[in-house]
């Protein structure tokens, strides 16, 4: 592994409180029908984004793509552009090619043409979206083509393992956690790192993982998503990863809680 680690994967074990091969089991009992994916899609695509300061509210949103009730331009492009992503990404493998694709769908509105899908050529300090504080200073732009080339290396890696549903899950968050530490583009990174974990999971769990409301879980509990990736630290270079447990078990939390 170049960049991504097993090392915390016992601990990680010992402190998983979710059966997530259990709880898998209750997506699996959902009637999967295109109507179904599209509510819970609708939900994954506006919690995420309200985390990044959208806005609309969920149900608003639900009803906009279920009932095609019409909601102001400037309510819906944005989320609607992620929404374009997420079916790309369902539609298509998990490559660099077809990432990079999809963060120039959820960015239609959002950045310039010439930064869509395209790494950013500046320092970067991520700012929490609520109260404006700095939360660290992300990878220098100088070594963002080589740590993306770590990641994609691993992530690459990975899909050619046979890997324990608690493996993916681990994964997935801790290639999350990674993206969003690097923060490659000059915006709409906390979208495509949520969008990459999604697309992770549902290479190795197929069509349910798309019914796995992590975004709902992370937006509910957004106090605790930011405050367990600033425990890593300030710097990207100086970040302690031996700190990485409480966010990665965040996700399969959202297994059993009311987000699904």
């Amino acid at each position: 592994m170049n960049i991504l680690t097993e090392k915390y994967l016992a601990t990680y074990k010992e402190q998983l409180v979710t059966d997530v091969n259990v709880a898998l089991h209750s997506i699996d009992s959902l009637e999967l029908t295109q109507h179904s994916f599209t509510f819970y899609t609708s939900v994954a695509v506006i919690s995420s984004s309200r985390i990044e300061g959208e806005q609309m509210e969920i149900d608003s949103y639900v009803k906009h793509k279920i009932q095609d009730i019409e909601y102001l331009p400037e309510l819906v492009e944005k989320p609607n552009d992620l929404y374009k992503a997420y079916l790309f990404a369902r539609q298509n493998q998990l490559t660099p090619k077809n990432f990079q694709q999809s963060h120039i769908l959820l960015t239609q509105h959002l950045l310039a043409q010439k930064w869509q899908g395209v790494y950013r050529r500046n320092e970067m300090l991520v700012m929490e979206h609520k109260t404006g504080r700095i939360q660290f200073e992300a990878a220098p732009f100088s070594i963002i083509a080589a740590e993306m080339d770590k990641l994609w290396q691993d992530i690459a890696q990975l899909t050619k393992d046979k890997l324990s549903t608690e493996e993916v899950f681990y994964y997935a968050a801790y290639i999350h956690l990674v993206f969003v530490c690097i923060h490659p583009f000059n915006d709409g990174n906390g979208r495509a790192g949520r969008l990459l974990e999604k697309w992770f999971l549902a290479t190795f769990l197929g069509e349910r993982a798309w019914y796995i409301q992590s975004e709902k879980y992370y937006y509910n509990h957004v106090n605790d998503y930011y405050n367990n990736l600033n425990r890593l630290g300030l710097f990207y270079e100086r970040l302690d990863y031996t700190k990485t447990l409480p966010f990665l078990l965040m996700l399969p939390q959202c297994l059993t809680t009311e987000s699904n």
